[in-house]
């Protein structure tokens, strides 16, 4: 079975963090997160040239990425497996990149609209098993159910 690539994305405080720490955590896959490798690189460059490096580093990897990825042509780039779009909020703290944001229409989307409570994503969560496997039916069968997708 080949890694899978899950891209978690959406506006900064959208819960994408919150999200990935939880999945990784439960299905034993590495995440990657767009606030860390900014730390790591010392790149906190926000231009469009700083959004693809960004994504570049991420292309690379397999498991969650998490990190805004304001663009369709940046999350096009990043070819993951599925994107899950935390659309919970309608403004960030960072008015540039919420004008950047264009709304996720790729194929294999699934749209959290709301927040999810730990107790929901918890009790989905128990019904699957840690690893690839696990994960791919929790992206099919429980996730679409607390979110929508599109």
């Amino acid at each position: 079975m080949k890694p899978i690539k899950i891209l978690i994305c959406g506006l900064s405080g959208s819960g994408k963090t919150t999200l990935a720490r939880q999945l990784a955590g439960h299905f034993l896959v590495p995440h990657h997160n767009g606030d860390t490798y900014r730390e790591y690189y010392n790149d906190y460059d926000m231009s469009k040239q700083g959004r693809y490096r960004q994504a570049q580093r991420m292309y690379y990897e397999w498991g969650i990425l998490d990190f805004i990825c304001p663009t369709a042509f940046l999350r096009n780039f990043v070819e993951a497996d599925y994107t899950i779009w935390m659309d919970t909020i309608d403004n960030s703290k960072y008015p540039d990149t919420d004008l950047l944001f264009e709304p996720v229409v790729e194929t294999k989307v699934i749209r959290i609209d709301k927040w999810i409570t730990q107790d929901q994503l918890h009790k989905c969560l128990a019904d699957f098993n840690p690893g690839i496997k696990g994960i791919l039916s929790f992206l099919n069968d429980c996730l679409p159910s607390l979110g929508k997708l599109q």
